[in-house]
């Protein structure tokens, strides 16, 4: 069958040219996520060269079956907060292994699968008010810049006001700093590739005054994918993970689905408002997550990125044949990967800029009505604040349906909301009692 009739280039006006500048196009967008991702979980204690294999296996993947299937430009790659929920707060600050880390995202990936092939799907996307999935995507932006701030050492530890200004005599600082500022002057030039190319001004910087260590070959074989795959760890499962594996689950959810509706709206694919063929695409996701724990990585989603894709004309799910193909020939790439990373000055801009653009979903939010507002709030802030995203989604999940009672409105509230608030309040009073017995 020819590729323009499979892919329906003519019913979606577009043409094979179009289709492979797309792909480019979102691909080159996206491309940093191959030196930060690796990069985050590296610090969990993950082996570089593995997880960039597994980074490369989960993206080719899932944005393979998302255009061949589902037949939408719609990339798919490991999220962004997801790793660093992953790092600094399941393994840096709950002390649990990595390997324990990456079975409780298998097992959030198998969930949100075997949901993504029923009704109950969209029942849990409704029973979340929007201003609490807005103050969720926002909250995890602050937590993303945040660490970005800390890498950069724009923002150091202080005994006396827990954070304060870094030293910008620190080399890593002020590199960070021009690198910053020249991923935001191509931001506000709306150079669709800001990030990726603020990340190479960066290096050559860094190149310029002698911070990179060049390796001794630039391209190598992929032997080290093995040590981090299959590492899965069921046996060290404690209480805790069963609040991890409901926030995995959760921004699994709501964060595909959101980007998803944007970007197949942007390109005009809705019918009637509704996602035709959801099902398909957010099994694509999921099956990416699933196999990614299986090779070495943490949940994947789908890329706002595939914007950049959409916006020169791609339509239709060719756009991502050529997106994984791209991701597929950077698997002998490792090296470069990881001489990008091992200078905080050039992936630490990366991460404050996409913290910026995730800042965007605070608009959902009416701020003048204080039942909508407060709760969404205390998400927005107990993220970064208290380091860890389960603890601001169970403030939120709480105080939500807590004053819809108290205003008499309980009626209002989905019964499954109900049910979170429960949980989160059990655990919260587990940890409490836990921390006291320590």
């Amino acid at each position: 069958m020819p590729v323009a009739r499979f892919f329906r280039f003519q019913e979606r006006q577009t043409n094979l040219r179009t289709e492979i500048l797309a792909g480019l196009s979102t691909f080159i967008t996206m491309a940093y996520i191959l030196v930060v991702n690796p990069a985050i979980l590296q610090k969990a204690g993950m082996d570089f060269e593995g997880v960039f294999v597994a980074t490369i296996l989960a993206s080719v993947l899932g944005t393979l079956i998302m255009g061949v299937v589902a037949n939408y430009p719609i990339a798919i790659a490991p999220g962004m907060g997801m790793n660093a929920y992953f790092t600094f707060v399941i393994v840096l600050g709950m002390k649990i292994p990595w390997p324990s880390a990456l079975a409780s995202v298998f097992v959030a990936s198998l969930i949100f699968l075997l949901l993504s092939l029923t009704r109950l799907r969209q029942a849990l996307i409704n029973a979340i008010p929007p201003s609490l999935k807005a103050s969720i995507s926002a909250g995890i932006g602050l937590f993303i810049a945040f660490i970005g701030m800390q890498n950069a050492h724009l923002i150091s530890a202080s005994s006396a006001t827990l954070v304060t200004l870094g030293d910008f005599s620190d080399p890593i600082a002020y590199l960070s700093l021009l690198g910053l500022l020249g991923s935001v002057i191509l931001l506000v030039h709306r150079i669709r590739a800001a990030i990726f190319l603020g990340m190479l001004l960066s290096a050559l910087l860094c190149v310029l005054l002698g911070k990179v260590n060049f390796p001794a070959s630039f391209i190598e074989l992929p032997s080290h994918a093995t040590s981090t795959f299959l590492k899965l760890d069921f046996k060290s499962f404690t209480p805790d993970l069963a609040a991890v594996i409901f926030t995995f689950f959760l921004i699994m959810l709501f964060d595909t689905t959101a980007t998803m509706i944007g970007i197949a709206g942007q390109a005009g694919l809705l019918q009637n408002g509704r996602f035709p063929n959801a099902k398909s695409a957010l099994c694509a996701d999921a099956i990416a997550s699933t196999v990614g724990a299986l090779a070495g990585t943490s949940p994947t989603s789908a890329y706002i990125e595939s914007g950049a894709g959409v916006s020169v004309g791609g339509r239709t799910g060719f756009t991502c044949v050529v997106v994984a193909l791209l991701f597929m020939s950077m698997l002998f790439f490792a090296p470069v990967a990881k001489m990008l990373a091992s200078v905080p000055s050039i992936s630490a801009p990366a991460l404050i800029i996409v913290g910026f653009l995730m800042m965007s979903h605070l608009s959902d939010i009416d701020w003048h009505d204080v039942e909508e507002a407060l709760p969404a709030f205390f998400v927005l802030f107990w993220i970064p604040l208290s380091y860890s995203i389960t603890s601001g989604v169970g403030a939120g999940l709480i105080l939500y349906p807590l004053l819809k009672i108290v205003r008499g409105k309980y009626k209002q509230v989905h019964p499954l909301l109900y049910v979170f608030m429960i949980l989160f309040t059990l655990q919260f009073i587990l940890d409490a009692l836990h921390g006291a017995h320590a």
